[in-house]
């Protein structure tokens, strides 16, 4: 029977006979949990023995959380908001999904938080998707042979101590020696490639933050880049997911076959979220109270990034992770475990800031186990060996501290090495072309520095970099067709060192 809804009048017969031939609406079952109890950051749950580990709850509040306890009778859940806003007693709801974060060419250029809502004051955010923050790791298959160099523009790094594009590499030191700062002077080197750029700042002050995207901004590179802000103000949840959510934009890229880079700063921030998180949610606390799968947490993080086949993308996610240590304790709990999962670790010594020699590489505890691969032939013939020269002349400028006669060789060897550990000098937010980098350790290691002091040296090392730039672009050129420096180009190199160091003398170099 059907019910003509335009006739002038229905009869009150006619819609109770099309009310009861009409089928039932079906029924919506859903849970319904109870907030037992509330602590800074957490809250435990009852009610909802459905629901799933990850899943994210929705609290009366407005406030999310998510599974991280499953117990018979209860649930351990983290919360993604202030946890002031949550009172015992009110009703929680399941969700029936996992925490995602937007993904997508909408978020370059902003700043957002850990779950890619804008937080910057651009306006809404038109993300493409929605994308699990947590994804299982690519297989080996998926991934191919890192090849490719990253260049960060730092001649300490680039030279002795390469990144490939694809590599996950440990920035690590104690306080203020340095780590953000080179991590930022990669991501400006980036400003002539396709890189894209991620900086994920955890449980970080907010001036440190805005100081951060000042510097990108002025280099011209926000454009390529996103900034995620999980600040020490906010939840210790947004903090623990933080990582998780920038990999997870980074492998949307990555799947497009393009080369991303992300930068953590920084995982020990990280790892303390996660062990105020469990000891909360009353976890069994082990070695310095952090929890048996703190090394689980970062482990499943960095095994995302890679170098991927053609049929996992194509593209590239290179991992900068910041690790802080205290009074140089590199055997650390945190800073050891990532070590062993890393594929390298750039190391920031206390001691070299006291010299006053910025950027502080210590290249002797500096390690890269795959660069070395994608390292260009030019960088190897030039700087193969700054490691030897640099661990020679520090084990002779300890023994010469003694006052002990020493022959004209050993200061000889004393006077290059300062030098060359001189030249290695760089300034913040400068990072230079490989090109300028290759003429400035040519000069050093021919002696073009040896006996000037610090001023001398950079006044030098300025006019040679203005040189190179402009008189040494066909050598840039090449090196960037196939990687090469032949023996003429090393020639002009020197003979533009010799005439920065004196410019009023000539010098002969080989024709262009």
């Amino acid at each position: 029977m059907t019910l003509d809804i335009n006739a002038p009048s229905v009869e009150p017969e006619e819609l109770i006979q099309v009310l009861l031939q009409s089928p039932p609406p079906a029924p919506r079952l859903s849970e319904v949990g109870v907030v037992a109890q509330v602590g800074d950051g957490i809250a435990i749950v009852s009610g909802l023995e459905r629901a799933l580990s990850d899943e994210v709850l929705e609290f009366e509040s407005g406030v999310r959380g998510i599974v991280l306890d499953l117990e018979p009778d209860r649930l351990g859940v983290v919360l993604l908001g202030a946890s002031e806003r949550v009172a015992v007693g009110e009703r929680v709801m399941r969700s029936h999904r996992v925490v995602s974060t937007q993904v997508g060419e909408a978020l370059l250029g902003r700043v957002v938080d850990a779950l890619g809502n804008p937080s910057d004051a651009k306006g809404q955010l038109k993300a493409s998707a929605l994308h699990a923050v947590e994804a299982e790791a690519p297989s080996i298959l998926a991934r191919r042979a890192i090849s490719r160099p990253l260049a960060t523009g730092i001649k300490a790094i680039d030279a002795a101590v390469p990144i490939g594009l694809g590599q996950r590499q440990l920035v690590i030191g104690d306080r203020q020696t340095g780590k953000t700062s080179i991590c930022v002077d990669a991501i400006l080197n980036q400003k002539s490639t396709e890189v894209i750029c991620i900086y994920c700042a955890i449980g970080q002050r907010g001036d440190a933050v805005a100081k951060v995207i000042a510097a990108i901004r002025e280099g011209g590179m926000m454009e390529r880049t996103i900034v995620m802000a999980a600040g020490d103000e906010e939840a210790a949840g947004l903090a623990y997911v933080a990582p998780y959510a920038a990999m997870t934009m980074a492998e949307n890229f990555a799947g497009q076959g393009r080369d991303v880079l992300v930068v953590l700063d920084d995982l020990t921030h990280h790892a303390r979220s996660y062990r105020e998180l469990s000891l909360l949610l009353r976890r069994p606390p082990g070695r310095e109270a952090f929890p048996g799968d703190i090394f689980y947490i970062h482990a499943r993080l960095l095994e995302r990034a890679g170098q991927f086949t053609e049929t996992a993308g194509g593209g590239s996610i290179t991992a900068l992770a910041i690790v802080e240590t205290q009074a140089e304790n590199l055997s650390a709990y945190i800073p050891t475990n990532l070590i062993s999962i890393t594929d390298g670790q750039v190391y920031l010594s206390p001691r070299l800031v006291r010299k006053n020699q910025f950027p502080a590489v210590d290249l002797g505890k500096s390690v890269s186990r795959v660069g070395g691969k994608a390292q260009s032939p030019a960088f190897r013939s030039v700087a193969g060996n700054l490691r030897v020269t640099l661990s020679q002349f520090e084990e002779l400028e300890d023994f010469a501290r003694f006052g002990t006669r020493l022959d004209d060789a050993t200061r000889a060897r004393l006077t290059r090495g300062a030098a060359v550990r001189g030249a290695l000098r760089q300034a913040e937010r400068d990072p230079m072309p490989t090109v300028e980098q290759l003429a400035v350790l040519t000069a050093a290691n021919e002696g073009v520095f040896d006996g000037l002091n610090e001023a001398d040296a950079d006044a030098v090392i300025s006019r040679l970099r203005n040189a190179a730039r402009r008189d040494l672009a066909d050598i840039a050129d090449s090196i960037a067709k196939d990687g090469t420096l032949d023996d003429e180009a090393r020639a002009r190199m020197l003979a533009l060192g010799q005439r920065a160091r004196d410019p009023d003398r000539s010098v002969d170099a080989p024709d262009a």
